[in-house]
């Protein structure tokens, strides 16, 4: 039985025993792995680091960008821009990149002119977007709005939108950010469409459009659509700068929406549920949970944060920023707006406990927190790799190794800037992948490998 199978058959007996058990061997084809869930399955994994840090397995040069790799099927595929040096200005090129997991070689390249001229200058380096991967089709877009669908093997073109071109779309300040989702035989898009076509779906196979829905206030914002199951229906959840919103993924007819500011347009963490919970957390605006009804698609809202400040010592709750949180039954964990880790009571919001141990206190501060077993592995902003454990009573560290260098250049002006690693790595068959704005790396988290 081919490798990819047995992969498959590991996942699916792992989530009909509800997730909490662990695979053999799994692959992570898009945003946060399977499910977008932020949760790594797999066995035999390393309980601490090695004193000299993690075996490297490859090294590959990549050009920059914020976007996250993918790996499914023995292929590793990522998103970079590279700068005309000819150019004054913003115009390069933007990549697809489909590489060898096991040799880290390059297989092909699919690439397309671009400028980023319209984008804010200090965090103009690249695509932004996580490849996703469906059987043999890897589905990408760039920061300004360029969708493909490309063959897996070949790096052949199956078809491409444009979604300024086709959709009138005004890409957003700090570019194009959301993954497309695959859906049974829909692609859906966060296109940002004017006037009513924030989201779009599309036949996966050929690029038709099936369905658009919502309108478009503002700018279209960040986030990333996911599907939850809960009251008898999938619910295909949409943040956006105006509103909460939940749709059906086959129609695109709206549920329930739950109307809430969002500064800046900054919309960008994945929604996240735990239970019969719904949450969601924003820079300025701190947090909003959604109770969700057990017996129909319907929501409610259980409570808001109060606050509307960035600096920590006037925000309540969870100010969050890119940092998607997490929900272990009735607590919240996350990081705030300048770095800070929190622990909430999911029921009022009302914080329990605060740290500034597992990443920098600085203003933007990142971690991104993905689940495995009773702890996570942590990847912060200056490139550490982390095992923790997140309790209703405080953070519990058990070990970190610095993975990679953090090389984007980020800052309000040329008088302040720090460099730091904001792309989310992928963690497939015992390994973790990750890239920042000159390579991508490939090391071995596997407990027979030390």
């Amino acid at each position: 039985m081919p490798a990819p199978r047995l992969q498959a058959i590991a996942l699916t007996v792992v989530l009909a025993g509800g997730g909490h058990g662990l695979a053999a061997a799994e692959d992570w084809p898009q945003w946060r792995g399977a499910g977008r869930l932020g949760v790594w399955h797999e066995d035999g994994i390393v309980e601490q680091f090695p004193d000299g840090g993690l075996q490297v397995a490859w090294r590959t040069p990549l050009g920059s960008g914020y976007a996250g790799p993918a790996v499914a099927d023995g292929r590793v595929f990522v998103l970079d821009w590279r700068q005309d040096p000819d150019s004054r200005t913003l115009d390069g090129t933007e990549r697809v990149v489909a590489l060898d997991e096991e040799t880290g070689a390059v297989l092909w390249t699919h690439e397309w002119d671009t400028s980023y001229q319209g984008l804010m200058a200090r965090y103009a380096i690249g695509p932004r977007a996580t490849p996703t991967v469906d059987g043999d089709r890897v589905y990408a877009v760039g920061a300004t709005g360029r969708l493909w669908c490309l063959d897996a093997a070949s790096g052949a073109v199956v078809w491409a939108r444009d979604y300024v071109a086709e959709y009138d779309t005004s890409v957003p300040t700090w570019g194009i950010t959301s993954a497309p989702l695959v859906d049974g035989e829909r692609l859906i898009a966060l296109v940002g469409g004017e006037p009513d076509a924030l989201v779009v779906a599309f036949d996966k196979h050929t690029g038709e459009e099936i369905w658009r829905a919502v309108e478009v206030v503002g700018e279209m914002g960040y986030a990333q659509p996911i599907i939850y199951e809960a009251g008898g229906a999938r619910q295909l959840i949409i943040w956006h700068p105006a509103a909460l919103a939940s749709l059906d993924p086959e129609t695109g007819a709206v549920y329930w929406d739950q109307a809430w500011e969002v500064g800046m347009g900054m919309s960008i963490v994945t929604p996240v549920r735990g239970d019969n919970y719904l949450f969601v957390s924003q820079f300025y605006n701190g947090s909003l949970m959604m109770r969700l009804n057990p017996d129909r698609p319907a929501a409610t809202e259980l409570w808001r944060g109060a606050s509307r400040s960035e600096l920590p010592h006037q925000t309540d709750g969870l100010h969050a920023v890119m940092s998607p949180p997490v929900i272990v039954g009735d607590h919240i964990y996350g990081v705030g707006s300048y770095g800070e880790l929190r622990g909430l009571d999911a029921a009022t919001g009302a914080r329990l406990w605060d740290t500034g141990d597992m990443t920098p206190q600085e203003r933007w501060g990142t971690a991104f927190l993905v689940r495995h077993g009773d702890r996570y592995f942590v990847n912060n902003g200056e490139g550490d790799l982390i095992i923790a454990r997140f309790t209703p009573t405080g953070y519990v560290e058990i070990d970190r190794t610095h993975l990679i260098e953090p090389t984007s250049e980020v800052g309000r002006s040329r008088a302040w800037v720090r460099t730091v690693n904001w792309s989310h790595p992928a963690y497939a068959n015992r390994h973790i992948v990750h890239r920042n704005d000159r390579e991508i790396i490939r090391a071995s988290l596997a407990a027979d490998d030390y």
